[in-house]
């Protein structure tokens, strides 16, 4: 009688890896390992041979690049999707299409049963099995980190010894260093000390992505950047996909040292937690579609459009992906970005990017009417009419106020 078989969500590290012998050990699970890669770089080299020594009978590597940004990343930037002003989702975004890719490959291995490595304490676990559960809610979940009576393994130490126990001698130390979740969007870093929001961050050692302001070029470069409906299409005159133009921004950004945050946020879970996020491409990206909306959005849509951008980051955040909600304001969003179109032109200087220009052939700006001489579509005497309609309520409230205290 064949075992059943459980997809495991391999990243390859050292908690992932111990998870597969424990995966075998306590359920007698056939353990078939799924690595999504969203833009994680080189930490996918040498997984296949780390995956069979810890004792899987298989592994997928799935890119999901295009994908990941074209369905989730673009939709966002669209959206103007800002975690508490801040935290432009790069964990968040990507969570959804590798629970969307487990789950395929669970369908198609005729698997019981999906395990993610996840925390008890951190969102993660939130976003993977809210769409789990979305996309197949007759597979079974397994969480290690969460089954204390099974899973006891509670350091680096301790999962050390237990693949050595199993046979399985692996290149990774016991040494603490920062916790991080990388793709192509962004790469973030929790611990250490960052673990005291009194502490700075040590950016020598913490970043990946690029430099800190104060050691980039003291010299400023411009970028010109093209978008369609709300699509980037181009970057410094050169066509490419977003995936290319994401890749080429991230260069860009991270030599200039745009994108650092450092925030205090407000986790799923209920807890605070602090971090620091490199999002340098994805940072300029948002800035540029920013840019071209301002030109064409109307003033009431505009207002609207915030909230909902809200929302959206509030859904992402939450791992509510796969639900009708998203789908609606994703819906209304596109409807605001019909006209988004024209060329954005800005300078990167030291973490800032700095205007340079931005052109529409749906600009509601008039020089006409901005300008301060009378244009033919503005009479003066027309504001003093509206003035006083628009100011009637505050009027006729102190006007009730007088009469009281007389």
């Amino acid at each position: 009688m064949s075992k059943e078989k459980v997809v495991l969500a391999y990243s390859g590290g050292l908690d992932t890896t111990a998870i597969i012998p424990w995966l075998k050990e306590n359920f007698d699970y056939e353990v078939i390992c799924c690595c999504i890669d969203c833009g994680q770089g080189e930490e996918l080299d040498g997984l296949e041979e780390r995956a069979k020594l810890s004792g899987a009978s298989k592994l997928y590597i799935e890119n999901i690049i295009d994908e990941f940004c074209d369905d989730y990343i673009v939709p966002c930037v669209k959206a103007g999707a800002v975690y508490e002003n801040k935290y432009l989702l790069g964990t968040s975004m990507a969570r959804p299409p590798i629970a969307k890719k487990l789950v395929e490959i669970a369908r198609k291995e005729g698997a019981t049963a999906i395990c993610h490595g996840a925390t008890g304490k951190g969102n993660d676990q939130i976003r993977f099995e809210l769409g789990i559960k979305a996309l197949a809610p007759d597979l079974k979940i397994i969480a290690p980190w969460r089954m204390t009576d099974v899973w006891t393994m509670q350091s680096r130490e301790d999962e050390i010894e237990y693949c050595k126990a199993h046979g399985i001698d692996l290149p990774f130390d016991a040494k603490h260093s920062y916790s991080r979740d990388r793709n192509l969007w962004h790469i973030s870093h929790e611990g250490l000390e960052l673990e005291d929001p009194a502490c700075e961050p040590n950016y020598d050692d913490l970043l990946v992505l690029g430099v800190s302001p104060e050691k980039a070029p003291d010299e400023g470069e411009y970028v010109t950047m093209t978008f369609e409906a709300g699509v980037p299409k181009s970057l410094n005159g050169k066509e490419m996909k977003v995936s290319e133009i994401i890749t080429e921004l991230n260069k860009l950004g991270g030599k200039h040292g745009i994108g650092i945050v450092d925030i205090v946020e407000n986790r799923v879970v209920g807890m605070k937690s602090r971090g620091v996020y490199e999002t340098p491409g994805g940072t300029i990206l948002m800035e540029a579609h920013d840019q071209l909306e301002e030109l064409v959005l109307d003033r009431a849509t505009y207002e609207v459009k915030k909230d909902m951008g809200n929302k959206m980051a509030q859904i992402v955040y939450e791992g509510k992906w796969f639900t009708p909600l998203r789908e609606a304001v994703q819906a209304f969003v596109d409807v605001t970005q019909q006209y988004v179109t024209g060329e954005v032109k800005f300078k990167l200087y030291k973490g800032n990017i700095i205007k340079a220009g931005t052109t529409s052939p749906y600009s509601l700006y008039s020089e006409s009417l901005a300008s301060f001489t009378t244009g033919e579509h503005y009479d003066h005497h027309d504001a003093e009419g509206f003035i006083n309609l628009f100011g009637l309520p505050l009027k006729v409230r102190a006007m009730k106020m007088q009469e009281l205290e007389k």
